[in-house]
């Protein structure tokens, strides 16, 4: 089935076609630029961007896939969770075409479609699987038996692990993303140079407020900023103060679930660290990991039209009175 994916619910306008499982073409317009000078996404901004980008991001996921729109076949779009503004101009432009070729038309749940994004890789995982969704708005562990079969396990009590980069980019005047910018000024550092907290030990949940309440703390005390030799140092502790905690919880659901096999997926999963972390330690601990290319791991419209081929093949439907949703938790349906 050839299923054009439109992706919209933060500040990247993303268009894709994916027929059969596999990714024919994936195209994103990224706003960051017209985002860093406020340190993060404003909605109304973002909205406004989407409105510009959106056709002509269709037209050229349409020319790189070398179809023509009459051919597309379905239209999944992002429904939700998201900046209701945005996700809206998603949704409209979606029925608009669903509509015009009389064609069915799915809404998909963004954190579901990170997790297919798994499936669009080289190598795929098989069911059961522990997913840890990690980006700016979501940090959860599920465990996954079968399509449409998520149970939550753990989640962040507070902050997210993305947003956590990001506040803490902001404290220390690095720019905007802040997670890309402590990446890689991280890999001059030393991680064990300044100690962070690694809150809710024992816990499946995960909390990040406190670690950079503590980062504030520091600032605080000592009444000045890093100088630029201690940067390096200060953002690869804080760094990996967040991914000690990611990996051990995860690996942790899997051996405490009886499961040999990890998706990480979400934004954050294209930290350049976290990537190595899970590597050393899953394979210590001799389990599967999957992490999709750097390109599915962010916002992208492939994973949205990945999940919605499979949605759209088993009978699943909504009509032209789809809405947006800004908050949709991911349960089994």
């Amino acid at each position: 089935m050839l299923v054009l994916g439109i992706e919209s619910s933060c500040d990247e306008t993303a268009a894709a076609v994916v027929a059969c499982g596999k990714m024919m073409s994936n195209v994103i317009a990224s706003q960051i630029k017209d985002h860093c000078r406020y340190g993060g996404v404003v909605p109304e901004i973002a909205s406004r961007k989407h409105i510009e980008a959106i056709n002509s991001v269709i037209e050229e996921a349409l020319a790189d896939a070398h179809v023509t729109m009459k051919e597309i076949e379905g239209i999944a779009v992002t429904r939700g969770p998201g900046l209701v503004g945005s996700l809206l101009i998603g949704i409209s432009t979606a029925k608009a075409i669903a509509y015009s070729l009389n064609i069915p038309l799915v809404g998909v749940n963004h954190i579901e479609g990170h997790i297919a994004a798994a499936f669009l890789a080289e190598k795929k995982p098989d069911y059961p699987f522990i997913a840890l969704v990690v980006s700016g708005g979501h940090t959860n562990i599920y465990l996954v038996s079968n399509y449409h079969e998520f149970h939550l396990l753990g989640q962040t009590l507070d902050d997210a692990a993305g947003e956590a980069f990001d506040k803490a980019a902001k404290l220390l005047n690095l720019g905007y993303p802040g997670g890309v910018v402590i990446d890689k000024l991280a890999k001059k550092g030393n991680p064990r140079a300044f100690s962070f907290p690694r809150a809710i030990k024992d816990s499946p949940d995960f909390s990040f407020s406190g670690l950079k309440t503590s980062l504030l703390t520091m600032l605080k005390k000592r009444g000045c900023d890093f100088t630029e030799e201690e940067l390096p140092d200060v953002v690869a502790s804080y760094q990996e103060a967040i991914v000690d905690v990611l990996v051990e919880k995860t690996l942790r659901a899997a051996v405490s679930n009886n499961v040999s096999r990890v998706v990480v997926c979400g934004g954050v999963a294209a930290n350049g660290r976290l990537r190595e972390k899970f590597a050393g330690e899953a394979a210590a601990g001799e389990i599967e990991l999957f992490i999709p290319p750097i390109i599915l791991c962010t916002d992208n419209a492939a994973m949205i039209a990945a999940i919605g081929e499979i949605m759209l093949k088993s009978g699943r439907r909504d009509g032209l009175d789809l809405n947006a949703v800004s908050r949709w938790p991911l349960t089994t349906l």
